[in-house]
């Protein structure tokens, strides 16, 4: 490298001091906003969140709120988090596991809707309508397989407790002492709820919620932007080198480019553009996009660390579940022959009826954000 080469580097990487700085202040305000939701839902429910969500004890109903919100905020990460802050304030692990389950379904439609960008080119349609709905496909799946499951035995449930607990230790010891980021967080999450404080009685919780929820939105839209300008030329490099090279790498830097930007949503949306252009098979992306099913997942389980005492460990097992149900369903469905071209298979015959009938794409999206949803509750309101 020469001298001006040198120095240019330099330049740069000091220019992006600024810029990393903010993603560890966003960061931080992620991690504070999550603690105060977890106290706003106590004070909001008055310690009763069981009861007050009742209505979804049944796990479809659950599915729902998850699919439903996830697809209307567009950020998995954000739901999670907002989940995992419920959870620290008393909601049962058990109603939200299937909440976890449906934003996994409905963080998909991004890159779905992305795909429409390709309707004028039908044979490009084609190929990008299939890359993107593959991923739909493979997540209904995984809920169909892992949602009975669950009901049945609670599987991610009993696995995401038995792990929690060499993280935090026993629900019902108090961390409070030793939680170090809990601590640091402590100073803004009392200064905002002392200006929640300003509402009288249950307002005050429910303003803590909201001021939560606006904070977490904030970070993760911020901290993609910015991991966007500072990673995003580094995850492309990777996710061009790793496709291709066979299925196990594909989902491995599926995880690091999401993990690098913080967005699965970003992650999936870069490849659909790639498969239409016809740059890249169906087959050769599928295993990228499981892989930011998993990647996805480390912004709840950071967001938990921002919780202690006797809910610190409930607060990390729904974190944990969000992984395992992504891990678990690459083990299972890509790990089984007549499972794993399953996915493929339905998105190359959907993506050849939208390219020859642009219907049949307008028909999946509300079918399965919309009409599915409504369905699932009104069965079960009616059984």
């Amino acid at each position: 490298m020469t001298q001006a080469q040198s120095l240019e580097h330099t330049g740069a990487s000091g220019n992006r001091i600024p810029q990393w700085l903010a993603v560890f202040v966003l960061i931080y305000l992620l991690i504070s906003a999550v603690g105060l939701i977890g106290d706003g839902f106590k004070g909001a429910t008055g310690g009763q969140a069981e009861v007050l969500f009742a209505f979804a004890t049944n796990p479809y109903v659950g599915l729902v709120i998850g699919i439903v919100a996830t697809a209307l905020i567009q950020s998995s990460s954000t739901v999670t988090s907002l989940i995992v802050g419920m959870v620290a304030g008393g909601l049962p692990v058990a109603i939200a596991v299937p909440m976890v389950m449906g934003s996994n379904v409905g963080t998909t439609v991004t890159n779905t809707l992305v795909s429409l960008g390709h309707m004028r080119s039908r044979e490009e349609f084609r190929r990008a309508f299939a890359a993107a709905t593959v991923h739909d496909f493979f997540n209904l799946l995984a809920v169909l397989i892992f949602l009975p499951l669950e009901i049945m035995f609670g599987l991610l449930e009993r696995c995401a407790g038995a792990i929690a607990g060499f993280f935090v230790g026993d629900a019902d010891l108090s961390l409070s002492d030793v939680n170090f980021v809990s601590a640091a967080t402590d100073p803004l999450v009392n200064l905002l709820t002392a200006v929640a404080g300003v509402f009288p009685g249950v307002y005050a919780g429910v303003a803590m919620i909201v001021i939560g929820l606006a904070l977490i939105f904030l970070a993760i839209t911020y901290i993609g932007k910015l991991l966007k300008v500072l990673m995003v030329g580094k995850a492309r490099e990777i996710m061009h080198r790793a496709i291709g090279k066979g299925p196990i790498t594909g989902i491995f830097s599926g995880t690091l480019v999401t993990v690098f930007v913080q967005s699965s949503s970003t992650t999936t949306s870069l490849m659909v553009p790639l498969a239409g252009s016809g740059a890249f098979s169906l087959r050769q992306i599928y295993p990228f996009m499981l892989g930011a099913n998993i990647g996805t997942t480390i912004t709840a389980l950071l967001a938990a660390t921002a919780i202690s005492g006797a809910q610190a460990a409930h607060a990390m097992q729904i974190a944990l579940v969000h992984t395992l149900f992504n891990v678990f369903a690459v083990i299972a469905i890509f790990g089984l022959p007549f499972l794993r071209n399953l996915p493929i298979l339905g998105a190359e015959t959907l993506g050849a009826l939208a390219a020859e009938r642009k219907i049949y794409a307008a028909a999946w999206i509300l079918g399965v954000f919309l009409v599915l949803p409504l369905a699932l509750v009104a069965l079960t309101t009616l059984f």
